[in-house]
């Protein structure tokens, strides 16, 4: 056993002994014997109401009331009954309905009956859970409760009669003093940060509670700081973090604005970066590229919050602080993961796509990850989060990083902590007529003793990319890779609306874009196939698509694979789509 092994394990089973006392302690302060700690004087009047930025539907509200509950991707069947006392189809399910978010959709049918629906379903709240329970009170979605009853306390409240006002503006002020007691056992990332950020707006929009924001704001500043770097990058490393992060930022800096009074310096500063580090994450086709728990991009939201940008600041080309290089030639952009793994704190939804990349021609992508499946589709999550998963290199059909075991019992295996790889240097070169990427990691070190370096290389206006992945072992080969051939595999998965097919002679795989514009990749170091994937960062679930890989065995010394990656000179004819049905997990192998 390793020295590694070992330490990882005793952090592991001291991070679990202290996370058992932090439960018994926590089970004993939301005894009805302690809630004594959470009250106080009720708010009485709301000064203000932040803005939801969220997309809103209003069908939702005929839905509901015909008694299917469609949140995070499942639907449940309530009937006549409460959503509240009915068994939750899911976590997801039951922590977006403890959220109360939906109720924007209420908000936008804009009719007595869902106001009067929407006051029923808060008035069951509260009675089912007058004594604190424990999934409904962990700290994560108690903040999405604030925040949704602050910002759509017009449905609510607006013409309620006096004793449902003050059972609201009760239950509101309990739940804030229990968020300010517990903020810091929410998760670490966008949940605790989301939880300052309901503590300052419950401050700004509350009569009673307008100390709250000059009394957390110190803790908010330095949250905003640790967790937004200084390229505009989340520190979980997850681009989909900056919009689910400036939806309610930016309600926040306008509640700040509407009190007329000036938003931390902190705020005003990570708005401003995040700004810019959103763009550069975007391919042609205005997608986020798929890294670290990206998946399919919510383009409302991502518009949404595009439409606030005052800076209009141009992207770096090399964000070395998150770990992610940017070259765009033409109209070709490319998009490189050359980063370490993030802190294990926040490492529960990152992939290990070490030095992956993604590629857009135009309007269409073309080399893409598999992405991160939707809240329906968990049972994908651990595949997507391996490096097969990724365009990269792959060692004996093991991932770069290590999945160690999860935080909590409740977790699955699938959100257990990412380690490795411990180094990975990275650095771009501008040259006239093109842009060259040199990266190297030392994921398969541990195992193999092998290290992989990367070189991409985007020239001719953005019409070649040329690439050479090598494998050295500075200290010797170890484990199987002494004994056995080990195989290697790059990968290139391609997106669903991408065809490919190898050439007669078998040495080159040529694709097909929508737009009938062709591209080859072809390399004299591997043999060539195209094979099956899966595309899992679609709204409407995993959809089959191709891979082209390169298939070689490891060399005694110094390994080197060179590709090119190339648009033809004229445009060809594209097949038609591959067939978007659903398809059993089974049927969609990574290869």
């Amino acid at each position: 056993m390793s020295s590694d092994t070992r330490s990882d394990r005793a952090r592991d089973a001291v991070r679990s002994a202290t996370t058992s006392g932090r439960i018994a302690l926590k089970r004993v302060l939301q005894s009805r014997l302690f809630r004594w700690r959470y009250r106080g004087s009720p708010l009485h009047q709301l000064l203000i109401v932040p803005q939801d930025l969220r997309t809103a539907d209003p069908s939702f509200a005929s839905e509901i009331y015909h008694g299917h509950f469609g949140l995070a991707g499942t639907i449940a069947l309530t009937g006549a009954e409460s959503p509240f006392r009915i068994r939750p189809p899911s976590r997801e399910w039951e922590s977006a309905l403890h959220g109360f978010g939906w109720l924007r959709h209420l908000r936008a049918a804009g009719d007595e009956i869902s106001r009067e629906h929407a006051r029923a379903l808060v008035r069951d709240w509260i009675a089912f859970y007058r004594s604190i329970s424990a999934f409904p009170w962990r700290p994560e979605i108690v903040a999405r409760r604030i925040i949704s009853w602050l910002s759509h306390a017009s449905i609510v409240l607006e013409g309620a009669d006096r004793p449902f006002y003050d059972a609201v503006m009760a239950s509101l002020s309990e739940q804030i003093r229990y968020l300010g007691r517990n903020y810091k056992d929410a998760p670490d990332g966008v949940p605790r940060l989301t939880a300052l950020t309901a503590l300052n707006l419950a401050g700004l929009c509350a009569a009673e509670e307008q100390s709250a924001a000059a009394a957390y704001d110190k803790a908010f500043s330095e949250e905003l700081k640790r967790q937004i770097l200084i390229d505009g990058g989340h520190v979980s490393r997850n681009p989909m973090a900056l919009i689910d992060l400036l939806l309610d930022l930016l309600p926040l800096r306008q509640c700040y604005i509407a009190r007329d009074w000036p938003p931390p310096d902190a705020l005003t500063l990570a708005i401003d970066r995040m700004m810019p580090a959103i763009r550069f994450f975007r391919l042609g086709d205005g997608n986020l590229a798929r890294f670290n728990g990206t998946g399919a991009t919510p383009t409302d939201s991502l518009a949404t919050v595009l439409a606030y940008d005052d800076v209009q600041g141009g992207p770096v080309a090399h964000a070395d602080q998150s770990g992610y290089c940017r070259a765009e030639l033409g109209d070709t952009v490319l998009i490189a993961d050359m980063g370490a793994a993030p802190p294990a704190s926040v490492s529960a939804r990152a992939h290990a796509g070490c030095m992956s990349f993604e590629m857009s021609s135009g309007r269409n992508a073309i080399v893409v990850n598999c992405g991160a499946p939707g809240r329906q589709d968990r049972d994908w999550r651990l595949v997507a989060r391996s490096t097969a998963a990724h365009s990269t290199l792959v060692v004996a059909d093991t991932s770069s990083s290590r999945f160690l075991s999860p935080a909590t019992r409740e977790d699955s295996p699938a959100e257990g902590r990412l380690s490795g790889p411990a180094k990975v240097t990275a650095k771009m070169m501008s040259l006239p007529g093109s842009i060259e990427i040199e990266g190297e990691q030392d994921g398969y070190e541990p195992r193999f003793g092998i290290r992989h370096a990367r070189t991409l290389k985007l020239e001719q206006n953005g019409a070649r990319l040329t690439g050479l992945d090598r494998l050295t072992a500075p200290h010797g080969l170890k484990g199987e890779a002494r004994q056995d051939q080990v195989a290697l595999a790059i990968r290139f998965h391609l997106h669903p609306e991408v065809r490919a097919q190898l050439s007669q002679d078998g040495r080159t795989a040529l694709m097909a874009l929508p737009n009938h514009e062709g591209w080859q990749l072809a390399s004299d170091d591997a043999l060539i196939t195209v094979e099956e994937s899966v595309y899992l960062a679609d709204t409407k679930g995993p959809r089959k698509s191709l891979q082209v890989v390169l298939n070689r065995t490891l060399d005694d010394g110094t390994t080197e694979i060179g590709w090119t990656l190339e648009r033809s000179a004229t445009k060809i004819l594209a097949p038609s789509d591959l067939d978007d049905s659903e398809t059993a997990p089974d049927e969609l192998p990574l290869g």
